[in-house]
């Protein structure tokens, strides 16, 4: 689709929502960096400066320490001992390397070091580290000490051994990573320049033995991917039928070789006991299928806007291990907008792709079409176990039919589509782009709720908020700003158990808590209008929900949220304040109010006379209805009245302050006097009127009259008693002031 007519088609699904659609998207509460530091919801574990380019972190919650890959070094937080000192690792690139950067034209201190990019688990106590090595990925094993026993990391320097196929060339390549079964499976660039990515699968724990990958310099295979996560998914109870799958962006060349390139999003999965073939695809995958991820707007007449930048990818773990749910984090740019979007899929929906129809190219022009010829036995991509067939024991029993026809097809024709078909959460023109996902699900009185953490490229954190039930809207929270200046969020890691969020930037490594309840307001009508699953009313303030005691005060519902019946306080302090306002006729007069939350819609009601009820106020010729308040562009005695600002959220609202509107007549606030034709104008503030303490109007006006004349009298008295050498002296008049 052209950038116009995809931008015109958002515009077209955007306007119908108006300012409903702004208000939900705008977060409850928009924290600054310094209200966060004095929220005293965040601690600095590397403050900006310590450890540079933090791109790396490994979490242990059983042992509660946080081991963190930086720039020459690897160090290890003790997170429930925040004053002891941290260990660390320093492990640079050789000399002779850094020399050999430089003269490859490389930066000194941005690529020319041992960037750590890799830290995953190999057993209870070693961990696999890799890094650039200044151009020459590296790995070696990190051995931990013993629990409770003091310092003990170190780097076992007889396990040092090659990262090419491992890890990235370069500190800013984005990669795919995963060690399971002493496996490691990655998906990176295979060559110094990073012209040619691959994913790989090799063997960790001793010898280098064999590797197998990807075919080379088949673009139908990968051309120019970006890897973006990988996860072992179990496909049945038997574990030799078990797979993994890869989650990456690539150019596609999908509508034929003379037409625009495009960014598709994909997954791919691969059998872990593949081992290639036995006369084709010698250690090469022989299960490797790949399918498209869809993830758009649909529109009128079958359009799509599509969200194809494939950026993050976060795995939901349910109860039962063989369908977990994909969260996608897409973004789509042009000259006209940008914007960012999560799309969610089942399990059942990916494996319907692979286990449909190929995609076949043909013709002059070799456009894709499905394949509808035979397709070989045991079908491409089925991993040898007795579950389909008990005489194939390897891949390398598969017939040479089989492999041909995989090293010919790896697409599948049919895309995955998102649950919904649409996605769960739009951003879009908005001043950053959405680069990571975190997703944590809550569970209370049988129902679940979803929270989306969002790293923003500007420094910024997003919560959001998912209901569980279909077609509820998300709910924007929090808007967090973690770093003094803008720079983006190369990672983060949540922690459930001690509800934290570790956040990694080029700023610094910050420790963040889930909520700040108490920034929401001080009742229980505020506390809940929030639907932040993390805070409750606990009788008195608005508090972490897993700081009180009073379980069963959670009046968190966050489908409904009916302040009504979940705070019994509502009534309290409803009552809005009559305050009264002076206007002069034939002038304008501005009522200011402003909601707490920008997620509160403010509406205006009216009584201009006696005996009539409240009417509602809508902007017209001579009265506009403002976000910050109600303006009357010319008074007129019908304007006289009552006017009451009320605050609207979720079919509930309440009073925010009542004003009594008088008009003075035009000619009230004229002196007798100044009437004449030359006279120099007077004017008095009629907001003075209103003001505390200012008596009634006829008070006021006889005050002022009666100052006039003494005005006058000292003025006449002045000129009486002047001495008479001064008369030819230049007389300078003070303004009057009344």
């Amino acid at each position: 689709m052209a950038p116009l007519a995809a931008a015109l088609l958002w515009v077209l699904l955007l306007w119908p929502h108006g300012a409903g659609t702004w208000r939900e998207h705008t977060p409850r509460l928009r924290v600054t960096y310094g209200e966060l530091l004095k929220s005293n919801s965040s601690r600095w574990l590397l403050a900006p400066g310590d450890m540079p380019g933090s791109q790396a972190l490994l979490l242990d919650e059983d042992r509660t320490w946080l081991m963190v890959g930086a720039k020459n070094h690897i160090v290890l937080l003790h997170l429930e001992q925040p004053g002891r000192e941290p260990e660390k690792i320093s492990w640079p690139a050789p000399r002779a390397q850094v020399e050999h950067c430089q003269l490859a034209g490389k930066d000194v201190e941005t690529e020319c070091a041992n960037f750590i990019r890799l830290l995953q688990p190999y057993n209870s106590s070693h961990v696999l580290a890799c890094g650039t090595g200044a151009y020459q990925p590296i790995c070696a094993f990190v051995q931990l000490g013993a629990r409770g026993q003091g310092p003990g990391m170190r780097l076992l320097s007889h396990s040092l051994q090659s990262g090419r196929g491992r890890c990235p060339y370069s500190p800013r390549q984005p990669f795919a990573a995963l060690l399971v079964d002493g496996q490691l499976y990655s998906g990176t660039s295979s060559d110094f320049m990073g012209s040619s990515a691959a994913f790989f699968r090799t063997e960790v724990g001793g010898a280098e033995r064999g590797y197998i990958r990807t075919e080379q310099h088949q673009d139908h295979w990968l051309h120019e991917p970006t890897f973006i996560g990988a996860f072992a998914i179990p496909d049945t109870h038997n574990p030799h039928d078990d797979k993994v799958y890869i989650f990456f962006r690539e150019t596609a060349l999908d509508g034929g070789q003379w037409e625009r390139r495009h960014i598709h999003a994909r997954v791919a999965r691969v059998c872990k006991n593949d081992v290639g073939g036995k006369r084709g695809l010698i250690n090469r995958w022989s299960t490797f299928l790949k399918a498209r991820l869809l993830c758009s707007i649909p529109g009128p007449q079958g359009t799509q806007t599509h969200f194809d930048q494939l950026e993050d990818v976060f795995l939901l773990h349910t109860r039962d291990p063989q369908n977990p749910l994909v969260f996608g984090l897409f973004t789509a740019s042009s000259a006209v907008f940008s914007g960012s979007a999560v799309c969610v899929y089942s399990m059942a929906a990916v494996r319907a792709a692979f286990s449909g129809p190929f995609a076949h190219k043909e013709g002059f022009d070799h456009r894709w079409v499905q394949y509808k010829a035979r397709v070989p036995y045991p079908r491409p991509g089925t991993c040898p176990s007795e579950t389909y067939d008990p005489l194939l024991r390897s891949t390398k029993d598969f017939p040479d039919e089989v492999i041909s026809f995989v090293r010919a097809h790896q697409l599948m024709w049919e895309p995955i589509h998102p649950l919904g078909r649409r996605p769960v959460l739009l951003r879009a023109n908005v001043p950053y782009r959405l680069r990571q996902l975190l997703v944590h699900r809550l569970e209370a009185e049988g129902r679940h709720y979803d929270v989306l953490f969002l790293g923003t490229d500007d420094g910024k954190v997003l919560k959001v908020g998912l209901p569980g039930e279909a077609g509820a809207e998300a709910v924007s929270l929090e808007e967090i700003s973690v770093t003094e200046v803008p720079s983006p969020i190369l990672d983060m890691k949540l922690s459930p158990k001690r509800q934290e969020l570790l956040v990694s930037s080029t700023q610094g490594l910050l420790q963040l808590s889930l909520s700040r309840c108490e920034l929401y307001g001080q009742t229980c009508m505020d506390c809940c209008l929030a639907r932040d699953p993390y805070c409750t009313w606990d009788g008195s303030a608005c508090t972490s929900l897993l700081l009180t005691e009073k379980r069963r005060a959670w009046c968190q519902d966050v489908l409904k949220a009916d302040v009504l019946s979940q705070c019994q306080d509502t009534a309290e302090g409803m009552a809005a304040v009559e305050q009264p306002v002076f206007g002069v006729e034939k002038n304008s007069t501005f009522l200011e109010c402003q909601a707490r939350s920008p997620q509160t819609a403010v509406r205006w009601l009216a009584r201009r006379g006696e005996g009539l009820g409240l009417s509602e106020v809508r902007s017209g010729r001579r009265v506009v209805v403002l976000e910050q308040g109600l303006l009357i562009r010319q008074l007129g005695w019908e304007d006289a009245g009552t006017y009451e600002c009320q605050a609207v959220e979720r079919s509930f609202s309440w009073p925010l302050i009542r004003y009594s509107l008088r008009i003075i007549r035009h000619e009230a606030t004229e002196l007798p006097h100044r009437r004449g034709k030359g006279a120099e104008s007077s004017w008095t503030d009629p907001r003075v009127l209103g003001a505390p303490g200012s008596g009634s109007l006829d008070a006021y006006c006889t005050a002022l009259r009666l100052r006039e004349r003494q005005r006058q009298k000292a003025w006449q008295q002045k000129w009486q008693h002047r001495a008479p050498e001064s008369k030819s002296s230049r007389v300078r008049r003070q303004p009057w002031r009344l």
